[in-house]
């Protein structure tokens, strides 16, 4: 696998990732009848809190994003993106399980959301994510926290 890190996301980040989500999503979007060239990427735009944001960098070197926004006792796993020449290589699922070794230690229970027929669900899965509630869209997923042993 790559050498791959995180660093804190800037405000400066947000038009590299918004183009990058609108490659990543294109197909799933396309696919289910709702890709539109500008939402796309305003969605992202308007959601985007780089306080709570990570930018993944393979060899030091952009690579995706991910973010974890904190709720009351739980957090919501967001705009977690990989340079689809990247993907299959074992960097999400690294990055995911850094992430969720954070959450575990908190106790924490982390939900997220992925578009009906994605492949990244498969990997969600993987982490211990089960499907909470699902629409004609989206599927909604939750994973308790794994018991940490000190």
């Amino acid at each position: 696998m790559e050498n791959w890190g995180l660093r804190p996301a800037l405000a400066s980040d947000v038009e590299k990732v918004a183009e990058l989500r609108a490659v990543v999503m294109r197909p799933d979007l396309e696919r289910l009848g709702r890709y539109d060239e500008h939402r796309v990427r305003q969605r992202f735009r308007d959601a985007y809190e780089p306080a709570h944001a990570w930018i993944i960098e393979v060899d030091g070197a952009f690579a995706g994003c991910v973010a974890l926004r904190p709720e009351p006792d739980e957090y919501w796993l967001e705009h977690f993106f990989l340079d689809p020449r990247l993907q299959g290589r074992g960097i999400g699922s690294a990055v995911l399980g850094r992430l969720l070794e954070r959450c575990d230690r908190e106790g924490a229970v982390v939900r997220l959301n992925v578009l009906r027929g994605s492949q990244a669900r498969r990997l969600y899965e993987r982490h211990g994510f089960t499907v909470e509630s699902q629409d004609e869209v989206d599927i909604w997923m939750v994973r308790t926290p794994a018991q940490v042993t000190p």
